[in-house]
């Protein structure tokens, strides 16, 4: 079985000088781009949301399809990503989960490429980290978030870390990136 890591959301608007901005969003990219060869697949997910989403009355505008805040990080290594995919994309469509991707079965890519195990990074810790890391287990996947390749929103204080604790419970196990 294959090992892949799977970049959630590292866009130009979560991180510094975007529309919703993680102070640390920028820290992790080193980290994860030394991750990318000690995997077999590197997938990442993008927030690609239309001008009209309903998803920004609860948030700022960000990531809208087609704009500067909805490119990958600019010091990603963009050129050993396997396979990227969009969430997010229609006016109703919210997108948290890396597994509500529109155009593509995640879940199909992952088993017809052989992924038993699943290592999860990158924005934001307590909302699409979260709910792709929830969605890996549940279907069955060996899933690991690594915990200093990734950033809160921390809307709430410890956010982020009730989150850690929820993927924890539910089957999750949490590393850091030199133990892979």
């Amino acid at each position: 079985m294959k090992k892949a890591l799977l970049i959630v959301d590292l866009q130009n608007d979560f991180c510094p000088g975007g529309s919703l901005a993680i102070k640390e969003g920028n820290d992790i990219v080193p980290i994860i781009n030394d991750l990318m060869d000690k995997v077999d697949l590197v997938i990442t997910t993008q927030d690609w949301h239309p001008q009209d989403s309903t998803h920004f009355e609860s948030w700022p505008v960000h990531c809208v399809a087609n704009t500067e805040g909805a490119k990958l990080n600019l010091i990603l290594n963009e050129h050993k990503i396997d396979q990227i995919v969009l969430k997010g994309t229609g006016p109703d469509d919210h997108g948290y989960s890396a597994f509500d991707a529109t155009n593509i079965s995640l879940p199909g890519y992952l088993k017809e490429q052989n992924v038993g195990s699943l290592y999860i990074v990158g924005l934001a810790t307590d909302y699409c980290v979260r709910a792709s890391a929830l969605d890996a287990c549940k279907l069955g996947f060996h899933t690991f978030v690594v915990t200093d390749a990734i950033a809160a929103v921390d809307l709430k204080v410890d956010d982020g870390k009730k989150a850690l604790d929820e993927m924890y419970k539910a089957g999750c196990l949490l590393v850091k990136s030199d133990e892979i």
